[in-house]
């Protein structure tokens, strides 16, 4: 039987090592760097945020905010707190957000809370020291699916300039007979409204989506799937692909300055302004 493309550490032998190096980097990232822990961005114990600060940190500055991923089901904010390493070297103020998981919670609570989580930020940037109208966001796996949903085509600007996906979900379909199956147990109608594949989004964010080259053949196909809806969609958005990375090395290297996925999400920063 052919290993499931969806169950990641089938595919990448060093997984709990690389976690284990994502975990120790953000412990160090949560001693070195200036941050505000567990900020409420709404009401529900899981609805919290971790504000990090740039050293020279200054009136007007960009703000980031990064989803983390784990098929919406494992991990937490402190354990990719390594990622505002990055954003705060960039200038701008990091949030990295936490969310519920399924299957406590079905997905469309975890969007709400992604959503709830960019009204906050949007009107509460400047008390960070940032500015509103230079919000950006990325998210890895996951986090990348839940990302796509901070920026819809609607009546109202989305808020969001620029935006980093990396090893995105952008089709749910294919999870519904993946090891996932059981454990978070997707139904047809939930795979109907949040495949981001299914969606408009608003043509005044930019978009940049990297996978691994390494990665399972269905996250470089959805990628490139999405990336040309997008296009088709009158957005600015390009795909690139990190030579020897997997699902797994790629968001690592979020932390680990000069790589491609650090220079990759220090550029969607700077897109916005």
């Amino acid at each position: 039987m052919a290993a499931d493309p969806f169950r990641i550490r089938d595919h990448v032998a060093n997984f709990d090592d690389i976690v284990g190096d994502i975990r120790a980097l953000s412990l160090a990232t949560r001693e070195s760097v200036a941050m505000e822990a567990n900020v409420a961005y709404g009401g529900e114990p899981d609805e919290t945020l971790d504000i990090f600060l740039p050293v020279d940190a200054k009136p007007g500055m960009p703000i980031h905010m990064f989803i983390h991923g784990g098929y919406w089901r494992m991990f937490s904010k402190e354990d990719y707190s390594c990622v505002a390493e990055t954003i705060t070297r960039s200038g701008a103020v990091a949030a990295i957000v936490d969310y519920s998981l399924m299957p406590k919670v079905r997905m469309d609570v975890l969007i709400a809370q992604v959503r709830k989580a960019k009204s906050f930020l949007l009107a509460h940037a400047r008390h960070f020291g940032a500015a509103p109208d230079r919000l950006s966001v990325s998210g890895h796996s996951a986090g990348a699916h839940l990302a796509t949903f901070l920026f819809h085509r609607s009546n109202e600007p989305s808020g969001i300039v620029s935006a980093f996906l990396l090893g995105g979900l952008y089709d749910l379909k294919p999870l519904q007979t993946s090891f996932l199956r059981d454990e978070i147990a997707l139904t047809d109608e939930e795979v109907q409204r949040f495949t981001p594949m299914n969606h408009k989004h608003d043509p005044a964010t930019r978009i940049s989506i990297m996978t691994g080259e390494r990665e399972t053949s269905p996250f470089g196909q959805q990628a490139k799937a999405f990336t040309e809806r997008l296009i088709a969609q009158g957005l600015a958005a390009s795909a690139s692909q990190v030579a020897g990375g997997d699902h797994m090395s790629t968001v690592r290297d979020l932390a680990v300055s000069g790589t491609p996925a650090a220079t990759a999400l220090r550029a969607s920063i700077a897109d916005a302004g």
